[in-house]
């Protein structure tokens, strides 16, 4: 595989571990970065020896930029992606896709015409641990999956100004449980609230997704504990497979109880080499612009439900 020409725009805390990793991996060659921040940009251009621009269109123009990683606030995802996309570049945009339905459908519907990959970068799914649940419910060990929990907090993240818990934390479980289930979603029900005086939007929900199979997916996340948890328990009607994000692990209870060994990467790595595989092989991405926005769909279905006081099928959105 040769290397792909590579730009990152937006360097904030996620856009800088793109930068980070993206400069360490033999299948990129990172040309250029972009942000507004000129102190921020200054420092990162110098530390991993490449070309910064303040705007984003001048990094956009480049010819020999052929994706780009897109990390900058959710409400600005759908401008700059759509300017990338007619720009012919390939695009990793993290998540959320967008901040609504229809600012997602018209990035996916762009991408289609002009025949550029959009990936949706939801990096739990290539977390080790992840990966190793979902083959071991594919194998069956568990039986069929009865229900999922699902516990993401920790202490309010002072980066996130413009969104709340639901479409920062909660969209990581709702992704994977998607991913895990392999089912249609039927109906969601949330519940979320804002405590904080400092936090705009909602900083703790709780949301239960339906599944086609009648099967149930349970989360839980805040912005109100003081450490961080990041913990996944699947129910088969033959075991339980419990998952630490954090830590790469997994424990198997029941019928085929047994040790698992886990090798532990770091699933943005993965995550890149997936999308750079997919842009040099001009095949769709593991994670498409259709997976984010289903993931968003759940989301926003939540805070309907939590501002209407009643579950939402998924089909009314």
């Amino acid at each position: 595989m040769s290397a792909v020409n590579v730009g990152v725009i937006g360097v904030g805390a996620m856009g800088e571990n793109h930068v980070r990793v993206y400069h360490k991996m033999e299948e990129a060659n990172l040309i250029a970065i972009s942000d507004v921040n000129e102190r921020a940009l200054k420092r990162i251009e110098k530390k991993y020896e490449t070309t910064g621009y303040t705007d984003y269109n001048e990094l956009l123009e480049n010819p020999e930029i052929e994706a780009v990683s897109i990390c900058v606030p959710t409400t600005f995802h759908h401008s700059v992606v759509m300017e990338a996309i007619k720009n012919k570049k390939h695009v990793l945009v993290e998540k959320p896709i967008a901040f609504t339905l229809e600012e997602a459908e018209e990035m996916i519907a762009a991408a289609k015409e002009a025949g550029v990959i959009l990936a949706t970068g939801h990096v739990e799914r290539f977390n080790p641990a992840v990966q190793k649940a979902k083959e071991l419910v594919d194998d069956g060990v568990i039986g069929d999956i009865v229900s999922a929990f699902a516990k993401r907090v920790g202490p309010l993240p002072p980066r996130i100004k413009d969104v709340g818990v639901a479409i920062d934390l909660a969209i990581h479980d709702l992704d994977v449980m998607n991913y895990l289930f392999d089912e249609n979603i039927v109906q969601v029900y949330g519940v979320m609230n804002s405590i904080l005086d400092d936090c705009e939007f909602e900083d703790h929900a709780e949301i239960m997704v339906s599944f086609d199979n009648e099967s149930t997916g349970i989360i839980e996340v805040n912005w109100l504990t003081p450490y961080k948890r990041r913990e996944l328990e699947l129910t088969g009607t033959d075991g339980i497979i419990s998952v630490d994000y954090i830590e790469q692990s997994i424990d198997v209870f029941g019928k085929f109880a047994q040790d698992i060994e886990i090798k532990h990467e770091e699933p943005l790595k993965e995550e890149l080499k997936s999308f750079l595989n997919a842009v040099e092989n001009d095949q769709e991405p593991e994670i498409t612009g259709e997976d984010g926005l289903k993931a968003l769909k759940m989301v926003i279905a939540a805070n309907k439900s939590s501002r209407e006081h009643k579950p939402i099928s998924f089909d009314e959105l």
